[in-house]
């Protein structure tokens, strides 16, 4: 299998542990076989290095020099358009969703059970009906 999000500089990533998680991050440098110098400038990350392991790497790769400027990765992160890129992938609207259904409160878990019965219900009764009617056709 061939891996196509390499760690490389300009690789955007997601952090996922520490206190900026949740956050994206892109690749200034490799520090060493375990690390790599990472800056958020548009989410709020700090310059700093991250393990390899608390990365994960996204499809998005900005066209930066090695050690850039906070400056220079703004205007290419901004270039690129990678934030508005990320809300629109499947994995941030996987990790809104898991978020917004990890808030609801007890009640609101009761209601959807509630609406998914009524639903079932209705679907169940249309699919007799049909199964009904094809049966008397036959």
């Amino acid at each position: 299998m061939v891996f196509s999000r390499l760690v490389e500089i300009g690789r955007v990533a997601l952090i996922n542990e520490g206190p900026d998680r949740g956050k994206l991050c892109v690749i200034v440098d490799v520090v060493d076989q375990r690390k790599a110098l990472v800056d958020g400038p548009c989410s709020g990350v700090a310059r700093q290095a991250i393990g390899f392991g608390k990365l994960y790497l996204l499809d998005f790769k900005i066209r930066i020099p090695h050690s850039a400027r906070r400056k220079t990765i703004v205007k290419a992160y901004e270039k690129m358009d990678i934030g508005k890129k990320w809300e629109q992938s499947a994995w941030a609207k996987k990790l809104v969703a898991k978020a917004k259904k990890a808030s609801i409160t007890d009640f609101e878990r009761f209601k959807v059970k509630c609406l998914k019965q009524q639903r079932a219900r209705v679907l169940n009764k249309k699919f007799k009906e049909l199964k009904k009617a094809q049966a008397v056709q036959s």
